[in-house]
């Protein structure tokens, strides 16, 4: 035991408001008392007794703490000896009754052991004189080693202080049985922290621990406090570059010593044969919460284990009935306190029991495996082909590395090395992967395509290399043609034809941040020279991420083709078309399945990839009119690039922040962010990230109405009357070029601008490109007619409603024109929609511009508005769907939602409209709308889909 210990601060702590405040009480009662704090060890018991001694002492008590000690819990008395020891020196003021019981315990005098009565109305007496002049507290924690004799006589006090002025506080582990269980004694159970209480504790002893560890590590703690408090601390002796999930395997996190001995001792004391029971359950994942595990199927089953639920370490499942471990950190410490040859057995038994499991098979199997196994490593690659297709891209590095190890030939060996690191490198790993292909080096290999792919991952997206990058790719690929190794496998495995479509992948995913001509021209050069080695797949992201104005055409529809098994593909090869469909504008077409896929290849898979899937779903986000979630999406790109390292990603989502704010009127937060992009980008040649900021900062000038700067910032991207070739902006921005042109007074070139787009076949490259195509030809037609044409091709465009603020800007401009030409009345009928979407939208800049071109025509600028503006653009597109008779279903099938999620949308926008029922919603739709034209289309909008169609061609006019 210890000594008496005092401190007269009492030490904050997070939660327990509830046991501090029964503490408060116990120390602050008018009688004396006892009573016993029983919680599970490192729950955070002796915090609260040093908060109760602190507390104490402030309060004028004297304070005698001590601490059991499991080697002297066979000794009888030393407990009480430990416990009342400062108190001694007062028994010979005792009578001589008592001072004589207190002789024959502690002072060796020879006779007969007093009773636990009598030595407890002693023990009662001594208490009583030594609290005469100040209250006493006796502390006792650890309780549950106190030997037998001490804890009698220990209960025999608690129950009769009352009355007296001192209290006695106790502290035991509810994992162990002692005397206390039976002492009648009043107590305060100690549960575990709360949830946000847990966290709150972590970020306060670890405010820099990073996001995936501090999750694995709440998980694990399940709000222990000590487990809390240690376990970060342990990871980090032991991290220095590793990743998280080479820290923290499938068993749970390694112990610190002090915390393998929370349940050391009770795994010790079971037989052979329930400790065999329950190592197969802890490799397993046994009793672990559903959806937990990174491995899919049922988890092994423990039989006979009723020992260990004695034991506390198990409990039975009330549902399933199965045994399932009390706490997290058990699994761990049953791993940790068996043998190396214990566990290889039970991995392979377990890799029997589940022989027709791949992936939970291969697990084992890796892990039971010692020498070179060329079948063991065939079941490894073909599990990690498994896992990459399902959002495992970690574990099947970890397969893939496992299966090199296992390889019996070095050429097995380094082209499985090079599949880890390319899963790697997509993972946000690109570290390990070049510590893969290094590994493979060291083993003998020359310079590989290997090590120029994880070099080149590294190089571009942690510091935006494309440069060097773009030579040492080249060159890789030029060694492969020229060295005529470049053929196919028969058998699927990755031979230099798979490496080489990496290559050519990832040089045209340098040639697309680039955005240079003479790039993307050795690029093309390059893969003509490469033939039929370049795949259909390659040459459909050449042509779409490189220059969409002239290679665009009729590629919509090799983009469905290609997507028609997204469910089959690869992660990357999911974001890949996701990226041609961006290009293409067809990306809604392709966003559920991304939203459904994000969230799983952000955790365990490919979490390179999900970013990029990040930046898909905003874009498409801000193309349909959702900018609330647009910001939330890209704020979430963000916080994942910067903590992965990933300068490039975390450029790219600045880029879109900016974007988006100066579509919403923040001028000043889309210039700050436009100045960091281009201040990063434009010194390494990043032209696909400087082309984002000058087109955010025209769409900043365009809202704040300052075109003079927002032409300046067009022409970065493209000099009027062209489309620079290879500049991705460059028709993405044609509305702004052509307006701000307009505003400043350069009519002809918005005109050449215009009919650039014209021939150069916008529209039928993308729907957007068609929409703004017909908008610039509107903004500059020579006679009314033509502009009049252009515009019902506009609002007529069957993905019109696609894109709300592009349509909205067009019927706004050219309100502004029939107002002049045709008059007020005339020109309402495009004001009033333009300033409804534009409201909807949050277009702050452009709304107020609306607005007073309504109030120019005499119509008051909200009068229209007031309804509808209360609507999201998700649910007036609801309301427009129903009030065209479709079914809750049709719309869901439209727009991607549930029947359900359909119904509470119009039960929520009933209200906002003054209606009750379904049949009124066309009624109240026609009420706010403005007086509709004769020509003007009478359907709902389409909702995303598939369009098979082409689109209406323009019919030149002469100028």
């Amino acid at each position: 035991m210890t000594g008496p210990q005092r401190s007269g601060v009492t030490t904050a702590m997070v939660g327990r408001e509830g046991e501090q405040a029964e503490l408060v009480a116990f120390v602050r009662s008018a009688t004396g008392r006892a009573l016993v704090l029983r919680g599970e060890t490192g729950v955070g018991k002796s915090a609260l007794l040093s908060h109760a001694a602190a507390l104490a002492e402030q309060e004028g008590h004297t304070v005698v703490r001590v601490a059991g000690v499991e080697a002297e819990s066979e000794l009888p008395y030393s407990g009480l000896h430990q416990l009342l020891h400062p108190l001694l020196a007062e028994v010979a003021r005792l009578d001589d009754g008592p001072r004589a019981v207190f002789d024959a315990v502690f002072g060796g005098v020879r006779g007969d052991p007093p009773s636990v009565m009598a030595l407890g109305i002693a023990v009662l007496s001594l208490l009583s004189l030594s609290a005469a002049q100040r209250p006493l507290l006796l502390v006792l924690d650890d309780g549950q080693w106190l030997d037998d004799a001490s804890a009698e006589v220990c209960g025999f006090v608690g129950r009769r202080l009352a009355g007296g002025p001192a209290k006695l506080l106790v502290a035991v582990r509810t994992d162990l049985t002692s005397r206390f269980d039976t002492a009648a004694l009043p107590e305060l159970p100690v549960a575990a922290l709360a949830a946000e209480e847990a966290a709150r504790l972590l970020d306060d002893r670890y405010p820099e621990l990073s996001r995936r560890v501090r999750r694995v590590v709440l998980e694990q703690a399940r709000g222990n406090p000590l487990a809390l408090v240690e376990l970060p601390a342990h990871l980090a002796g032991r991290s220095g570059d590793l990743p998280v999930e080479d820290l923290i395997g499938r068993h749970g996190v390694p112990l610190p010593r002090r915390l393998q001995r929370l349940f050391g001792t009770r795994i010790a004391a079971l037989d052979e044969r329930v400790r065999a029971e329950l190592l197969r359950g802890a490799l397993d994942g046994a009793g672990s919460p559903s959806g937990t595990d990174a491995v899919p199927g049922a988890r092994y089953g423990m039989r006979d284990a009723d020992a260990a639920v004695a034991a506390k370490l198990l409990d039975v499942d009330v549902v399933t009935g199965d045994y399932v471990f009390r706490h997290p950190l058990v699994r761990p410490a049953v791993v940790q306190m068996a043998t190396p040859h214990q566990r290889r057995a039970a991995h392979l038994a377990l890799a029997q029991v589940h022989r027709e499991n791949l992936e939970r098979r291969a697990t084992h199997l890796a892990a039971a495996t010692l020498d070179p196994d060329d079948g063991v490593a065939d079941v490894l690659e073909t599990a990690a082909g498994s896992a990459t297709r399902r959002g495992g891209a970690l574990a099947a590095v970890a397969w893939l590395t496992r299966a090199a190890e296992l390889s019996a030939n070095h050429a097995d060996r380094s082209r499985r090395l090079a599949d880890a690191a390319f899963v790697a490198a997509h993972a946000a790993r690109p570290g390990r992967a070049h510590r893969l292909v290094r590994a493979d080096l060291a083993s003998g290999s020359t310079e590989s395509p290997a090590s120029v792919l994880a070099a080149a991952y590294r190089a571009l997206y942690e510091d935006g290399d494309v440069r060097s990058t773009h030579r040492q790719v080249s060159a890789a690929i030029e060694k492969l043609r020229d060295g005529g190794t470049a053929t196919a496998s028969t058998d699927g495995r990755t031979e230099p034809a798979e490496v080489l479509t990496r290559l050519v992948i990832l040089l045209l995913a340098i040639s697309q941040f680039s955005g240079e001509r003479a790039v993307w021209e050795s690029t093309h050069g390059l893969l003509a020279s490469l033939g039929d080695l370049v795949t259909g797949h390659a040459r459909l992201y050449s042509a779409t991420w490189s220059d969409v104005t002239r290679h665009g055409a009729g590629r919509a529809e090799q983009v469905r083709g290609a997507a028609a098994t997204l469910s089959e593909l690869e992660p990357w090869d999911v974001s890949r078309l996701g990226a041609a469909a961006y290009h293409l504008d067809v990306l809604s077409d392709y966003r559920p399945h991304l939203q459904r896929v994000v969230d799983r290849e952000l955790e365990t898979g490919a979490v390179a990839t999900g970013m990029v899937m990040l930046h898909q779903i905003m874009l498409d986000q801000m193309a349909v009119g959702e900018w609330a979630l647009a910001e939330d999406t890209g704020q979430r790109g963000l916080g994942l690039a910067v903590e992965h390292g990933h300068h490039l990603f975390a450029a790219q989502s600045r880029a879109y922040l900016a974007q988006l704010a100066a579509l919403r009127g923040q001028v000043g937060r889309a210039r700050d962010l436009q100045a960091e992009v281009d201040a990063w980008a434009r010194p390494r040649g990043l032209g696909f990230l400087t082309q984002l900021a000058d087109a955010a900062g025209a769409t900043a000038a365009l809202s704040s109405g300052d075109y003079e700067s927002a032409y300046l910032h067009a022409i970065g991207i493209t000099r009027p009357g062209t489309f620079r070739p290879y500049a991705h902006q460059a028709s993405r921005t044609l509305l702004d070029l052509v307006e701000a042109a307009r505003h400043t007074g350069r009519v002809a070139q918005a005109r050449a601008h215009a009919l650039a787009a014209r021939d150069a076949g916008l529209p039928d490259v993308s729907p957007r490109l068609g929409l703004i195509t017909y908008g610039a030809l509107a903004m500059t037609a020579e006679d009314e007619r033509e502009a009049a044409e252009m515009v019902t091709r506009a609002e007529s465009h069957p993905d019109a409603a696609r894109f709300p603020f592009e349509l909205a800007r067009i019927r706004l401009a050219h309100g502004i024109r029939t107002r002049h030409v045709q008059g007020p009345a005339a020109a309402r009928q495009f004001l009033v929609p333009a300033a409804e979407a534009f409201e909807r939208l949050g277009a702050a800049g452009w709304t107020e511009r609306a607005r007073a071109e309504l109030r120019a025509t005499g119509a008051p600028a909200r009068a229209s508005t007031l309804n509808l503006a209360s609507l999201t653009w998700q649910e007036r597109r609801i309301a427009d769907l129903a009030a065209g008779g479709l079914t809750n279903k049709e719309i869901g099938e439209r727009m991607h939602l549930s029947p359900r999620t359909v119904s509470s949308h119009l039960y929520r926008v009933f209200p906002k409209l003054g209606i009750t029922a379904r049949a009124a919603l066309r009624d109240a739709l026609s009420r706010t709308d403005a007086p509709s034209r004769t020509d003007a289309p009478s359907r709902p909008p389409a909702e995303f889909p598939m369009r098979t169609g082409g689109l209406p061609k323009v019919r030149t006019t002469s100028s």
